[in-house]
C-alpha cells in the first residue's frame, strides 16, 4: 500500500462520465430540496465552508443552510468565487489561516473546516498551518493525491486564466500529506471531474474515506453528503470515531477502498 507521500499516476474520468455531470448535479440538487436528511444536534462550534473551483457562496448555500439548521455556527470562506491561488501558495493561504484563528478566538471553540474539491485543499492546508485552531477537516471530492493529473479540473483552471506554475512536484508532495487533525474524505466512484482514487487517504489514525454515489458538481447539495458531513460535525470534540452508516438510511458500513491506481 502506498504511503501518503507516494507519487502515483491517476487516470482522469472518461469524457462520457464528465458529460453527465451537469444533469446528475441537477438531480442531486432537486432531490435534496425535496427531502433533506434529518437534522443532527450541533454544539454551536464554528464551521468554515470552502467552495470548489469556479464556485462561490451560492454553490454551498444549501449545505450551509442545512448545517445552520442543525445548530452549527457556519461561515462562508469569504473570498467570493474560487478562482484558485493568484500568487505563491503560502502567502495566498495565510489570510485563510488567520481567519480560522480569529474564529477560534471569537467562539472559544476550535473550528471545523469543510472543503469541496479545490476548497478541500485549502481546508487541509489551513489545518496544517493552524492545527491548534482546527477541530477536524472534511473534504468533498478533493483530489489531494492527484493535483497534477487524473482530473479535468486543471484544464478548467487554465481556461479561467489560472497559473499552474506554482504547482511544483514539491508542493504536490506536500498536498498529499494528511493534516494533523481528524480527517474525513468523502468521494464518489462516479465522479466525472476528478479521479476518485486521488481523493482517497491511505489508512491511518483519525482518518477515513467515505464513499457516496454523487456527481462532482452535486457534492454540496447531495442528501447523503449532507448527512455524512453533519454526522461528522456533531461528534463531541476529542471523541472522534470513524463514520458508520446505519441500516435506517438503507446503507451499509463504510470500508476503506483499495488504493490501486489503475
Amino acid at each position: 500500500m502506498p504511503t501518503p507521500n507516494a507519487r502515483a499516476t491517476f487516470r482522469a474520468p472518461s469524457l462520457s462520465l464528465l458529460a453527465t455531470e451537469p444533469f446528475r448535479a441537477a438531480l442531486d440538487f432537486f432531490s435534496a430540496k425535496l427531502g433533506q436528511p434529518p437534522r443532527v444536534r450541533g454544539d454551536g462550534h464554528p464551521v468554515v465552508i470552502y467552495p470548489g473551483l469556479g464556485a462561490g457562496a451560492y454553490s454551498t448555500s444549501q449545505l450551509r443552510g442545512y448545517l445552520k439548521a442543525c445548530g452549527f455556527a457556519v461561515h462562508d470562506w469569504g473570498l467570493g468565487m474560487n478562482r484558485g491561488p493568484d500568487s505563491p501558495f503560502d502567502g495566498w493561504l495565510a489570510p485563510l489561516a488567520d481567519r480560522v484563528s480569529e474564529l477560534h478566538a471569537q467562539h472559544g471553540q476550535r473550528v471545523s473546516l469543510v472543503g469541496w474539491s479545490l476548497g478541500g485543499v485549502y481546508a487541509r492546508e489551513v489545518a496544517k498551518q493552524s492545527p491548534a485552531s482546527v477541530r477536524q477537516v472534511i473534504t468533498l471530492a478533493t483530489p489531494f493525491r492527484a493535483m497534477g493529473d487524473g482530473n479535468h479540473a486543471g484544464t478548467i483552471f487554465k481556461l479561467m486564466g489560472g497559473d499552474t506554475s506554482h504547482l511544483t512536484p514539491q508542493l504536490q508532495a506536500r498536498l498529499r500529506e494528511r493534516p494533523p487533525v481528524p480527517t474525513t474524505s468523502i468521494y464518489s466512484k462516479s465522479d466525472g471531474m476528478v479521479s476518485w482514487r486521488g481523493c482517497v487517504e491511505p489508512a491511518g489514525p483519525q482518518v477515513e474515506n467515505v464513499a457516496v454515489d454523487a456527481s462532482h458538481l452535486g457534492m454540496a447539495t447531495h442528501a447523503d453528503v449532507m448527512r455524512v458531513v453533519a454526522d461528522r460535525l456533531a461528534q463531541p470534540e476529542g471523541r472522534w470515531r470513524p463514520y458508520r452508516r446505519t441500516r435506517a438510511a438503507g446503507l451499509s458500513a463504510t470500508t476503506a477502498p483499495s488504493l490501486s491506481t489503475k
